[in-house]
């Protein structure tokens, strides 16, 4: 299943367990690296269709951590956060929610990551 071009490697981290959570928003909180988590699951299209977006914005957004959850797979994450529907985007700064945007909107979400990095300006491209 590789979906992607030899030789390049996926800036966004697949979390596929709580365990996993806690260990990236762990060692994000460590460094001072704001977190986007993209909460998704495999049958639903918009939220497969934002994976490419989340990929371009890890690209552009280098000092910044990029999770995806499958709500079927981590339940727990998604309703600790409060998780109703997908995707949802929820960003994280010290390990805490800052902001959170329901929907398939690149727009709003590059929006959204911009602000994010301004709070750390070296994460600005």
């Amino acid at each position: 299943m590789e979906d992607q071009e030899q030789g390049t490697k996926s800036r966004v981290v697949k979390v596929n367990s709580k365990e996993s959570w806690d260990f990236h928003v762990n060692q994000a909180t460590i460094q001072g690296c704001p977190i986007v988590a993209h909460f998704t699951a495999v049958w639903c299209i918009p939220s497969v269709a934002m994976n490419p977006f989340m990929e371009e914005f890890s690209s552009m957004y280098k000092n910044i951590s990029f999770l995806t959850i499958d709500m079927d797979d981590v339940k727990e994450v998604a309703s600790k956060y409060e998780v109703k529907a997908m995707p949802t985007f929820l960003l994280l700064k010290d390990g805490v929610p800052v902001d959170k945007v329901v929907g398939a909107n690149p727009d709003e979400i590059k929006k959204r990551i911009h602000s994010l990095a301004q709070s750390n300006p070296s994460d600005i491209p």
